[in-house]
């Protein structure tokens, strides 16, 4: 039945031509233009009876390349996989060698779920292919130790001089929570809590990180300037609900990351609804496409709408997350979805290579 397809262990023309031909026609928000469009030429060969389309790309999608592999091997009517090698460059030039891309995950107030997003979302990019690291910014109220299962653990160093960031799950990890107690942080003045965070960033020993996610404290003030304008953020996510006084404080912070000159990525509206678990109506408690009118007047893309869930309440407090409990769940994948339009959004508006970068052309006189 599929001799038609092989040849002493190779793909025919015939089925190399179809599997290109599906990679150029495919989009979708991560491949607007096709996926070719941004990516090596594709090999193929086959192995253990199964083809193997081994591609080069410039960010995660994992979750995305094992639908586009359903779909190949549907149309081919032979297992099909697609093998990535992510080639994820940094988008900004800065000091920290062996942290690719620092995204900020910022709210222009509290109580919007900032940090359970940040959480989520590294984990997220992790399970669609990338290495990364969460940084907790929040001075004054560090949550990042409870939610990722670390109150009372404490970082090690080796040297003396910098520290060994803390395993949450494959996850690298450090806090001012868990180098000092909780209530202490929140009596610091604005020059110490920068300085404090500013050690954390340069003296922990961070792995080879492909994203470094750091949870910024909510608000718009002298704190947020001073971090946003000492760190070498490649661009920002700004958290809100569809609740007009969210949306005019996350307007706020949309603005003060103009004035510092860090790229918006784009909004993410969360609490947007919540699930009936009888039913499955939406009930949207804190207003209607709030976070959908708010990012199409500021020109930024929403990056996702996440729904108001118990779950995601008990596994935060619990130092656990979604993506852990069960990757394949409604929520897990709702946060991996968040996680590609991050990485993609990161690369089409700000890497060199994206087919969106505009090239200067020097016409002699």
């Amino acid at each position: 039945m599929f001799s038609k397809f092989f040849s002493n262990k190779t793909v025919t023309q015939e089925s190399q031509d179809s599997i290109m031909s599906f990679l150029n026609a495919y989009q979708s928000d991560c491949f607007p233009d096709g996926i070719l469009n941004i990516s090596s030429v594709p090999t193929m060969v086959l192995a253990d009876n199964c083809i193997v389309v081994n591609i080069v790309l410039p960010f995660p999608c994992d979750g995305e390349l094992d639908d586009i592999s359903d779909a190949l091997t549907e149309l081919l009517d032979h297992s099909t996989i697609i093998k990535p090698d992510y080639q994820i460059k940094p988008v900004r030039q800065h000091n920290l060698k062996s942290i690719s891309n620092i995204i900020a995950v910022t709210s222009g107030k509290g109580g919007v779920g900032k940090s359970t997003t940040a959480v989520n979302l590294a984990y997220a990019l992790i399970a669609e292919g990338s290495s990364v690291g969460i940084l907790d910014a929040d001075i004054y109220g560090p949550s990042i130790p409870t939610m990722l299962g670390l109150k009372g653990q404490h970082p090690s160093s080796d040297n003396g001089k910098s520290i060994t960031p803390l395993d949450a799950n494959g996850l690298s990890a450090m806090s001012i929570g868990l180098l000092i107690d909780e209530e202490d942080a929140t009596v610091w003045r604005g020059p110490m809590a920068s300085r404090a965070f500013s050690q954390l960033l340069n003296e922990t020993q961070w792995p080879e990180l492909d994203y470094l996610i750091v949870d910024m404290p909510p608000g718009t003030g002298d704190i947020q300037l001073t971090l946003s304008q000492s760190v070498p953020v490649a661009a920002a996510i700004v958290v809100t609900t569809p609740q007009d006084i969210a949306l005019t404080d996350a307007i706020k912070g949309i603005t003060m990351f103009d004035k510092v000159k860090v790229p918006v990525l784009g909004l993410v509206e969360n609490m947007s609804y919540h699930l009936c678990e009888n039913c499955g109506h939406q009930s949207h408690l804190f207003g209607e496409n709030g976070g959908v009118n708010t990012a199409k007047n500021k020109n930024i893309p929403l990056l996702g709408q996440l729904p108001l869930n118990i779950e995601i309440r008990q596994d935060a407090d619990n130092g656990r997350s979604s993506l852990l409990e069960n990757s394949t769940s409604d929520i897990a994948l709702l946060y991996r979805k968040l996680a590609r339009n991050v990485a993609s959004e990161l690369f089409y508006q700000l890497d060199a290579r994206s087919p969106n970068t505009a090239e200067i052309c020097f016409e002699p006189k």
